[in-house]
């Protein structure tokens, strides 16, 4: 029942953050990650029983009929780069937590925001300009066409 109560209001939280900026609102994508959210961080995690980061963005894009690879450092080998003033919801971006390259995905949710499966508050809705992430941020990467971005922005 906590659990549930618990995810109600993150959910409630993440659609208030989301906002009308985000391409995902009422989405399939925003869907699937508000179903996550509180779920707590799990070193190997794929699955609503704990997550690791690169589990969850895995997870998330399974759920939207996309294969991604296992790690934050092979799904940042997929994909076309683009530029952080270019993002769009969907768009997964990476970040060098442990100094030695990319070792932290998320997936951008719109209005600089990134869902994603931190080691300290399990999956959450976080701030690319706090300074923490600004301070790590390594790049971006488009991973959907346009035709298949729409099918998940939109119900």
């Amino acid at each position: 029942m906590k659990k549930k109560l618990a995810a109600a209001a993150l959910s409630l939280v993440m659609a208030f953050t989301l906002g009308s900026g985000s391409a995902f609102a009422d989405s399939k994508m925003d869907t699937v990650i508000a179903k996550t959210l509180g779920t707590s961080y799990k070193t190997g995690g794929m699955s609503t029983a704990g997550f690791d980061c690169s589990g969850f963005t895995k997870y998330v894009y399974k759920k939207m009929g996309f294969t991604l690879p296992r790690t934050s450092k092979a799904q940042y080998k997929v994909g076309t780069a683009v530029s952080r003033s270019k993002l769009r919801a969907g768009d997964l971006v990476f970040f060098n937590t442990f100094g030695n390259g990319v070792s932290h995905v998320g997936i951008y949710v719109g209005n600089g925001k990134f869902a994603n499966s931190s080691s300290s508050r399990g999956v959450t809705i976080s701030s690319m300009s706090q300074s923490y992430w600004a301070n790590r941020y390594v790049g971006a990467k488009r991973v959907m066409s346009t035709k298949a971005y729409q099918s998940v922005a939109y119900d």
